[in-house]
């Protein structure tokens, strides 16, 4: 495969260099552009295999599939560069919150191969979770193609376009939600005396384990709490603490903004 990643700052940073680390990825060839010429230097120290272009044109030209890690006030500009060269054999991989594949049609042509993706954060560290949207017409090999790159950072759930404002608000935006969760966690630990990097440690370990539990568990999220929660003990107090002061509401309400938010943008977008 060639493939090209336009943007390579944190989110398409860590796509690039999951992917490269990748035994498929390794055998690819890998080339990347950014306006940060700095930064792009040093995607590429972590990219020995790859190869550095000042010319975006280049590399929409000399790749099968372009992956675009840009912020959405600048992806007019760069589809508007991309357009002078691109043809429809060429998949395009879009993450940009409130861009739309109709926005993105508008530039590339009726006929270009698309899928929009939502990423999240601890694609990072290799425990992404990643919504992908295909647009029509893609074969069977970009849908593969598409998948080797995305799964080297994490999983892969195909939704469709109308469910990605909800993917932003369940996993694009929640690692922020969870990590205010550890951080509360961490400073109620070290007011009671333990030290930062113990606190944290055990806070963070702790959702971890809590979350590997969700996904290998057949119980319903409700009976694991229960299950921890033994009648007159310390848990079952917290988790009345948390339901009198509106806990599961505040959280629902933050991703309803998370999500009204995303609509809005699109809608901006549309404008």
């Amino acid at each position: 495969m060639k493939a090209g990643f336009i943007g390579v700052g944190n989110m398409g940073g860590a796509i690039l260099t999951g992917y490269a680390a990748s035994p498929q990825g390794k055998k690819d060839r890998i080339m990347i552009y950014d306006k940060n010429q700095k930064l792009c230097e040093q995607r590429l120290k972590e990219v020995p295999h790859g190869s550095m272009t000042n010319d975006l044109k280049d590399l929409v030209r000399g790749s099968e599939v372009i992956v675009l890690g840009v912020k959405p006030q600048v992806m007019e500009e760069v589809l508007e560069e991309m357009a002078k060269c691109y043809t429809p054999d060429k998949l395009v991989i879009s993450m940009a919150a409130g861009i739309n594949l109709a926005f993105l049609r508008k530039y590339l042509g009726q006929d270009a191969k698309l899928i929009r993706i939502m990423p999240n954060t601890p694609a990072q560290v290799g425990e992404g979770m990643i919504a992908m949207c295909p647009g029509d017409g893609l074969s069977l090999k970009q849908l593969m193609d598409a998948e080797v790159i995305l799964k080297s950072v994490g999983k892969v759930e195909e939704v469709p376009e109308s469910l990605l404002d909800c993917v932003i608000g369940v996993s694009g935006s929640s690692p922020a939600y969870t990590f205010m969760y550890i951080e509360a966690l961490t400073q109620a630990a070290v007011n009671n005396g333990m030290n930062l990097q113990q606190a944290r440690t055990f806070a963070a370990q702790s959702v971890l384990g809590a979350a590997k539990l969700v996904m290998e568990s057949e119980e319903s999220l409700e009976q694991l709490r229960i299950n921890v929660c033994s009648p007159g003990g310390t848990t079952i107090e917290a988790v009345k603490c948390l339901e009198a002061n509106g806990f599961m509401e505040d959280v629902r309400e933050a991703f309803q903004a998370a999500v009204d938010r995303s609509k809005e943008m699109t809608r901006q977008k549309g404008e």
